[in-house]
Order: C-alpha cells, then structure tokens, then sequence
C-alpha cells in the first residue's frame, strides 16, 4: 500500500521507490532506530533555550539576541514546518523594538538528537540569512557538516511517523 511521501516530494523518485519499499515491508522504523538510537533529553522549554543557546554562542555569537525560545504545539498542523524563526517589531511609545523567536515543532520533543539538532541550526542560520540560498545552506553546514543529510532522514522519520497516526 503505497503512502504518499509528502515530506520527500523534492527527493529524486529513486529515493522515495527505497523509502516506499522500506515502508511497505515496515524496515523503516528499524531503519530509524538503528541510525539515530539516541532520543534527545530536552524536555522542557527552559531546556530548548539552553540548547538553542549553546549553538548560538558557538557559532553565532555576534547575531542579535533571541528573546524567545519554546517548542510548539500548533507549528506542524498549521504551518506545515518544523520550526520557525520570526522577527517581531513592537512598538513601546516611539521606539520600535526587535525581537528573535525560534519555534520548534512539539514533535521533536521525543526525537533522536540529532533531529532536534538539524532545526535547530536550520532556525539559527535564519539569524544571518532569511532566504534558503547558497548562504543559508553554507552557513547550515558550518554548524552542522552532516545538514543535508540529516534532513533527508529527519524527512524519512517524519513520514514513518505519519504512519503511526
């Protein structure tokens, strides 16, 4: 029974024919577990702001402050993302004030670490470059060499996921 594999639609059909099979003979849990075995212990918000902290004085230092950090309940359903980063301009009398926001997805608070790791530093290189350019991606790699593909597996594990539900 072929599921459709809405997180790997820009993956070439050769990819998504090997995930299709793994689904249909249910290796890809297995698959999953055997690659990524260590969930991350982030728990709570407090948590993922220390987290987020961490990568960003490692490799962001001079970026401007975040004034938010949480995971989110609402971000997968809404949004069809993992995470957001927003830039928020409020007015306090007549001086407009910026603040960083990183949203995680809920889902992500029982997934491998290296999962959590891969939006994290996604959301984090928004700081530099609001585009998904060549920057972007660069800057991503930076902080994580394995970006690509972590997030071609983060993708497989959300779609053995979906199966679940």
């Amino acid at each position: 029974m072929a599921v459709p594999l809405r997180y790997l639609a820009g993956y070439a059909p050769e990819l998504q024919q090997q995930i299709q099979r793994m689904l249909d003979d249910n290796k890809l849990h297995s698959y999953i577990e055997k690659k990524y075995p260590q969930q991350h212990t982030v728990a709570s918000d407090k948590a993922l702001r220390e987290f987020v902290q961490d990568y960003k004085q490692r490799y962001l230092k001079k970026s401007s402050p975040l004034s938010k950090v949480v995971f989110d309940n609402k971000i997968h359903v809404v949004h069809n993302a993992l995470g957001l980063h927003s830039y928020v301009r409020k007015s306090h009398g007549g001086k407009t004030v910026s603040k960083n926001e990183i949203r995680i997805g809920a889902v992500f608070k029982q997934a491998p670490e290296a999962f959590l790791q891969m939006i994290v530093v996604h959301e984090l290189a928004h700081l530099k470059e609001r585009e998904h350019n060549k920057a972007f991606y660069k800057l991503c790699l930076h902080m994580l060499p394995d970006y690509f593909q972590l997030e071609f597996d983060l993708r497989v594990y959300l779609t053995w996921q979906e199966t679940l539900v």
